[in-house]
């Protein structure tokens, strides 16, 4: 058994049949059928059922898949280790964040990080929790930041920082200017734009409305965060967001509120038992170092210009 027969059995196993796999694969049908085939027979199992018009993998095939998968994925790992330069003289770092963080933590890191290793090349994805989980699952991430709630059993959760969520308005809202903490009946006056429910953010909004038994008035719902942000810098609705992210450069102001603010673990998310890069630790190093541990930062340490 080759390491082409595991790719060309995933393939179909992704592509749903022969015909789209090879045209993937760049190998013609009946070649890729025979190492199928080959396969098959070196294990002594049939890993497709091919009676019905969809190719299916058999219970044995969905059981061998998964161990393959874990197999490449492990592979890859190794041969990134092999071109790991650990004095960081070159190396490639894959970073995400949920787009919250984006919003205001990903200047400062790249800033910092960039500076002391220059050499290192980025790629940086604003990501969903999901799509995080999956991408550090399947090794095409190194390292992300996102909530400590990482529901994916491969994957390790370091607790970085907490941060609170404002309430925040725009300079055309009447309360602009106001300095005086709002009650929560006062809060439940108010209209709002909110990120749409598929966000993590929006379950800690939510969440914190239910315990201050605010019933809010949202009018507007955005699934981007900039977007949100120029709808509250041109309306007069308020919005719940990472404090860091009211800042005057924003033209956004954050209220004050009498009962206790909403607040978020924030956490660094790698894959367990995996091999690390040095440029993926030099980053998690960026974010924790310092004698007080993980737990040091707060989102005052990343606003611009600090």
């Amino acid at each position: 058994m080759l390491l082409r027969h595991l790719r060309y059995l995933l393939a179909v196993a992704d592509h749903g049949g022969f015909t789209r796999a090879a045209e993937v694969l760049h190998v013609s049908q009946p070649t890729l059928s025979q190492q199928i085939r080959q396969l098959e027979e070196t294990l002594g199992v049939s890993l497709f059922d091919r009676t019905s018009r969809t190719v299916r993998p058999t219970d044995a095939g969905a059981a061998y898949i998964e161990c393959a998968r874990r197999v490449l994925v492990e592979l890859a790992a190794g041969k990134r280790a092999l071109h790991d330069v650990k004095d960081l003289s070159r190396g490639t770092l894959r970073l995400a964040m949920t787009p919250t963080f984006m919003a205001y933590l990903v200047g400062p890191l790249v800033r910092d990080y960039s500076a002391r290793y220059p050499n290192i090349h980025l790629q940086i994805f604003e990501l969903s929790m999901v799509d995080i989980e999956a991408g550090l699952a399947n090794d095409t991430l190194d390292i992300a930041i996102a909530f400590d709630q990482a529901r994916h059993a491969d994957i390790e959760s370091i607790p970085a920082f907490s941060e609170t969520l404002g309430l925040m308005v725009g300079r055309n809202h009447p309360l602009y200017d106001c300095q005086v903490a709002l009650t929560a009946e006062e809060v439940g006056q108010l209209e709002f734009a909110l990120l749409t429910p598929d966000f993590a953010t929006r379950t800690c909004i939510d969440e914190y409305f239910a315990r201050a038994r605010i019933t809010p008035r949202v009018s507007i719902e955005v699934n981007s965060v900039n977007t949100l942000l120029e709808v509250i810098r041109h309306s007069t609705v308020a919005t719940i967001l990472p404090e860091p992210i009211a800042t005057q450069e924003r033209a956004l102001h954050k209220l004050a509120l009498l009962d206790a603010a909403p607040r978020r673990g924030a956490a660094l998310l790698r894959r367990k038992n995996n091999y690390h890069s040095a440029a993926s630790v030099a980053f998690m190093d960026l974010m924790l170092q310092s004698p007080c541990g993980p737990a040091r930062h707060t989102p005052e340490d990343f606003q611009p210009g600090t």
